[in-house]
């Protein structure tokens, strides 16, 4: 599925190829757009116009493990060093010495360490759903399943490798209308069944018959089409790999210098888990221009929300570049 004014190709970076989508090339400044799971470039189908127009070279790239991207076997592939030096080396790749770096979901941890580890090549960063939060003082998973034991935690129960594979993958297009509806504003997460330790993720969950405005039946056939010959397993990757990280990022500094902005909707579900965190950003962010929350919308906040998401975006980019 192609979209207006966006071509697409492979670029090789980091030892692995990723298949980008872009719109504005030649121009002089870039900026990197990052999906989050289960999504793919596509999930910035809204932003790709508006920013070209401002005069920026946009690129959003399918993450290693999604879409038309290499999907490396290893479950240790996964880890956020590796996709981090991902970005890094598409910067270059791409003919740039730095970029603006954004990111959405699992792209906003990334979007995060790439401005902590590389400074030089971020110029500044963007995150929408998830703030930063510098690394734990121990290993991830153990205070995760300390913190959900007894209970039903959709991370935990991603780390298993194989389980959410087949439970998606078994029909891939009624899982991925669920997961998408589900997380979406409309729904009241409140309202759900409640699951306890050792349920599915997917049972449960209501079957729409409609879907929200945000969401096109083409566009769940995107999606459906692309994970239907990927496959869940690189994505579910990302989970697996808490532990790996932390221990790679040893001695990583706790602040971002760069200058920063955070968008997200007030109907996420990860900004109630992560209300700490947010709380605490500025903190740890030294730079952060402006935090924004958008009423009414829920996890999928670039799709959900376009309009008030480029706003922000090109307000952002133009007060760092005038």
């Amino acid at each position: 599925m192609s979209w207006p004014g966006v071509t697409q190709r492979r670029v090789r970076t980091n030892g692995v190829e990723l298949n980008i989508a872009e719109a504005g090339a030649g121009q002089k400044r870039l900026v990197l757009l990052l999906h989050g799971f289960p999504e793919s470039w596509y999930s910035w189908r809204h932003q790709f116009a508006p920013l070209a127009a401002a005069g920026y070279h946009v690129v959003a790239p399918d993450m290693r493990g999604y879409g038309k991207s290499d999907k490396p076997a290893a479950i240790e592939a996964y880890n956020q060093v590796e996709v981090v030096n991902d970005v890094i080396g598409l910067v270059g790749a791409l003919g740039y010495e730095t970029a603006v770096v954004i990111g959405h979901d699992w792209g906003a941890p990334t979007a995060w360490a790439t401005a902590l580890h590389h400074p030089k090549n971020v110029r500044a960063v963007g995150a929408l759903s998830v703030p930063f939060m510098p690394r734990a003082p121990s290993p991830p998973m153990a205070l995760m399943r300390a913190m959900f034991a007894g209970q039903f935690f959709y991370q935990l129960y991603f780390f298993e490798p194989g389980v959410a594979e087949a439970e998606f993958e078994a029909d891939i297009r009624t899982s991925l209308k669920k997961f998408l509806v589900m997380a979406g504003g409309e729904t009241d997460l409140a309202a759900l069944p409640p699951k306890k330790e050792g349920d599915d993720l997917l049972s449960s969950l209501p079957n729409p018959e409609k879907l929200p405005a945000w969401l096109s039946e083409a566009d769940l056939d995107f999606y459906a089409a692309e994970f239907g010959a990927s496959g869940m397993r690189g994505p579910l990757n990302y989970y697996r790999n808490h532990d790996l990280t932390w221990k790679l990022t040893e001695g990583a500094p706790t602040t971002i210098e760069q200058p920063a902005f955070f968008v997200a909707g007030d109907r996420d579900g990860v900004i109630m888990m992560a209300a700490a965190a947010l709380q605490a950003m500025p903190h740890f962010v030294k730079d952060l221009r402006f935090t924004k929350m958008i009423p009414g919308v829920g996890h999928w906040t670039q799709q959900e929300a376009p309009e008030a998401v480029n706003e922000a975006i090109l307000a952002f980019l133009k007060e760092i570049d005038g």
